[in-house]
């Protein structure tokens, strides 16, 4: 049994990481997908994959910063599969720094794709899925969302933002069939963590080095895998999860159980 039959989804950022793997997932889960990212290569891949296995699969370059770009990410969702059912915000950027050291430019560059982008595509996709009947919004926050986080104030204060508007969007639109949740990942190892500048603010790193880090503060002492968190979206975003709406799901291994 498909969990997403028949459904069309809007991934952003979906070219690497969590999002191609929710995209991979929705796929073989029987949706339509549609994902956006500005690097065109990678995002034709992803799509190419899909479309080999059997599934359906739209890329559109888009940098969620800029609105016109926003807008024709839904404009070609609907021309290529006339609806949409399924928002995954997932689109987004790592940035460190405290109050003092962080500069202009970085703080308003997190604020504009972590938070703003997620406010502009969820305003331009709920009529959509409003006129479809009811629909689904997931959020990409993290488990930073909900506790501190040193030297990480601009990334930490956006997904803390994205845990607010998942709630708010949650009550006002829970009366209409539209449920609004986030998924809010642990550390995550994906690919471009490898990859240079990719953290603006720091150095690439290996896979090795990435899991030693991590066990001296997860509890699991290990990263997730996107895998694991794509499983997450996919709860939220199927009917399985009919009746949670304004939830913020933890896949952390455990480290804000603390």
């Amino acid at each position: 049994m498909y969990r997403l039959a028949g459904k069309v989804a809007l991934i952003t950022g979906g070219n690497s990481g969590i999002g191609e793997a929710t995209a991979l997932l929705f796929a073989a889960e029987g949706a339509s997908v549609v994902i956006t990212g500005r690097r065109v290569a990678a995002g034709k891949a992803v799509a190419a994959r899909i479309r080999d296995s059997g599934g359906e699969a739209h890329f559109v370059r888009a940098d969620h910063t800029k609105p016109r770009d926003c807008e024709r990410a839904v404009a070609a969702t609907l021309e290529r599969f006339g609806r949409i059912d399924i928002l995954f915000n997932n689109a987004g950027i790592v940035t460190s720094g405290t109050a003092e050291s962080v500069s202009e430019e970085n703080w308003s560059r997190t604020l504009a794709l972590n938070v703003t982008a997620v406010w502009r595509m969820s305003r331009l996709v709920l009529p959509q899925l409003r006129a479809a009947g009811g629909g689904v919004i997931v959020n990409n926050a993290s488990d930073w969302a909900v506790v501190g986080a040193p030297d990480a104030l601009p990334y930490a204060a956006s997904k803390g933002a994205v845990a607010q508007m998942t709630r708010s969007m949650a009550l006002d639109h829970a009366a209409e069939g539209i449920r609004v949740n986030a998924v809010c990942p642990g550390d995550t190892w994906v690919q471009r963590w490898s990859e240079e500048g990719y953290f603006p603010d720091g150095d690439p790193v290996t896979r090795e080095e990435a899991m030693r880090a991590s066990e001296a503060h997860i509890p699991m002492r290990r990263f997730a895998e996107a895998e694991e968190i794509a499983r997450a979206v996919l709860f939220l975003a199927s009917p399985e999860s009919s009746y949670v709406t304004g939830h913020l799901l933890l896949v952390d291994g455990g480290n804000t159980a603390r």
